[in-house]
């Protein structure tokens, strides 16, 4: 009878302490909207960058996708030969590194 009643106690702590709020710092995603004219500019960069590693044209790069993290965006796309790439920005839309796919 007196282990139920300890494992009762037991069982009711441990609800009350997940029920509790979290006293700590809570961390939100940043949400912050890039404006169509920093996403162009991210964009020819990108491109730019893309060109010259893969010693080809602008008009021969395609940007596909748009992504943005808390700290920074990525830009992904491929060459006309199909080979793929990430162009990697810090927050404030300036332009980190390229990585080869």
């Amino acid at each position: 009878m007196m282990m139920k009643r300890v494992v009762s106690l037991i069982v009711v702590v441990l609800l009350a302490g997940c029920s509790s709020p979290d006293d700590g710092p809570v961390q939100k995603a940043q949400k912050s909207k890039v404006s169509p004219e920093r996403s162009l500019n991210m964009e020819q960069l990108c491109k730019d960058q893309a060109a010259h590693r893969y010693n080809t044209g602008t008009q021969k790069i395609d940007v596909t996708g748009f992504e943005q993290f808390q700290g920074s965006y990525e830009l992904r796309g491929y060459t006309a030969r199909k080979e793929s790439f990430v162009c990697s920005f810090d927050p404030e839309g300036q332009f980190l590194h390229l990585s080869m796919r």
